[in-house]
């Protein structure tokens, strides 16, 4: 199987707008859209993550509530047991902006925030989950895999890059489901993955 990125220079292509500025994530309100993708390296003051521990590392999956994401933010990846250094405060400042931003593009300040720390395949079937959008970020390992099936019987792979933002239409606002996701299949090849998930709760 062959995986690609997309191509960094197209802004538009069927389903898909993708391009390296973080507004084009406000692209996703397009009837005709079905992922807006945030395309940029992972910020390099996140580096630290890939030397973590991950046993000591709990999954996250809790409500925040804006405007202001921080104090929450503080309290859930402390007690998740990220470590209490100015590193972790890179990572606490990157998802809070991230939450502010795509709170700000779906017009809500509750968000459902899931942290978590995978190495099986988990969601192996591509599919198109039941909720209005979901923002997906992988931090570390393989990204997210996504397909367009309206390309043809089989459609290329791409696959996120870690730090990479996208904002996936789901079920609830899709008759017809033309981009489909899934995990990058790892099981079996010790490789574990962080993945940022962000869902409107309002």
């Amino acid at each position: 199987m062959t995986v690609r990125q997309p191509d960094r220079e197209a802004p538009a292509d069927g389903f898909v707008r993708h391009g390296a500025v973080p507004d084009i994530l406000a692209a996703i309100h397009d009837p005709a859209v079905q992922l807006a993708l945030w395309q940029r390296p992972r910020p390099a003051a996140l580096d630290w993550l890939d030397r973590l521990n991950w046993d000591e590392i709990a999954d996250i999956d809790a409500a925040i509530d804006g405007p202001d994401y921080h104090a929450s933010l503080h309290l859930l990846l402390r007690d998740a047991g990220y470590p209490r250094t100015l590193p972790a405060d890179h990572l606490m400042d990157e998802i809070a902006a991230l939450a502010s931003r795509f709170a700000g593009v779906m017009a809500c300040q509750k968000l459902r925030l899931r942290l978590e720390v995978i190495e099986t395949d988990a969601c192996r079937k591509f599919h198109m989950d039941y909720v209005q959008t979901r923002l997906l970020m992988p931090l570390v390992g393989p990204g997210t895999q996504w397909i367009d099936r309206s390309s043809g019987e089989n459609p290329p792979v791409h696959q996120l890059a870690a730090g990479e933002v996208a904002i996936f239409k789901g079920r609830l606002l899709v008759d017809q489901p033309a981009i489909l996701h899934r995990s990058p299949p790892i099981a079996g090849s010790g490789q574990r993955r962080l993945l940022l998930v962000l869902d409107p709760a309002d």
